[in-house]
């Protein structure tokens, strides 16, 4: 059967629609966020438990929306956070905290992901590289992605660690009669924006 002119036009639009939206439907967008962002750090000891918090800190992420404008995938994504920017209600236990963070030779926290799936109800699950104290990991890490109604990217989760992992001597205080437990759990909600 021989194509007519017009039905030659047609089908070349529809297909020139099909690639733009599907173009669309993958494109890729970077988002970054500079301290915007909460970070809780957790943890035990012998005498109560204790928060350390900062709002410092940087992420950069490469995104994928789908054509609804939710969240369909995730290339990149990298946040490093001050070490020392992490404060208690305390001095003392600041003091002690950086100095098993090593932060005279260790500035940073990091992580940076290599490998991530993000399911339709929003949860993400990254594969990546966790560094503390000069020690870097393997570090599996769960959390939610929502596109919000300004387009900016709200992040949140929690992660547990061990301290003995990163080859840190849990704090101490009072000359060693108070002890902080080894583990910790950090907790993180950042807002990403184009």
């Amino acid at each position: 059967m021989i194509m007519t002119r017009y039905t030659k036009i047609k089908t070349c639009m529809l297909l020139w629609i099909c690639v733009q939206l599907a173009f669309t439907s993958f494109a890729q967008i970077k988002y970054h966020a500079k301290d915007d962002l909460q970070i809780v750090v957790s943890g035990t000891s012998t005498m109560h438990d204790w928060d350390m918090k900062t709002s410092k800190g940087e992420s950069d992420a490469t995104v994928t929306l789908n054509a609804e404008g939710r969240l369909s995938g995730l290339t990149a994504l990298s946040f490093t956070v001050p070490a020392e920017s992490l404060k208690s209600e305390h001095k003392s236990m600041d003091k002690n905290a950086y100095k098993a963070l090593k932060t005279g030779e260790h500035t940073t926290i990091s992580y940076t992901v290599s490998a991530a799936t993000i399911k339709p109800d929003g949860v993400i699950k990254c594969q990546g590289k966790l560094s503390i104290a000069g020690t870097t990991l393997d570090a599996d890490l769960t959390a939610t992605g929502q596109v919000n109604a300004d387009k900016s990217i709200s992040v949140k989760g929690s992660k547990k660690i061990s301290m003995a992992a990163f080859n840190m001597i849990p704090p101490s205080f009072m000359l060693g009669t108070v002890k902080t437990g080894n583990d910790v759990t950090v907790q993180f909600n950042l807002t990403l924006r184009k």
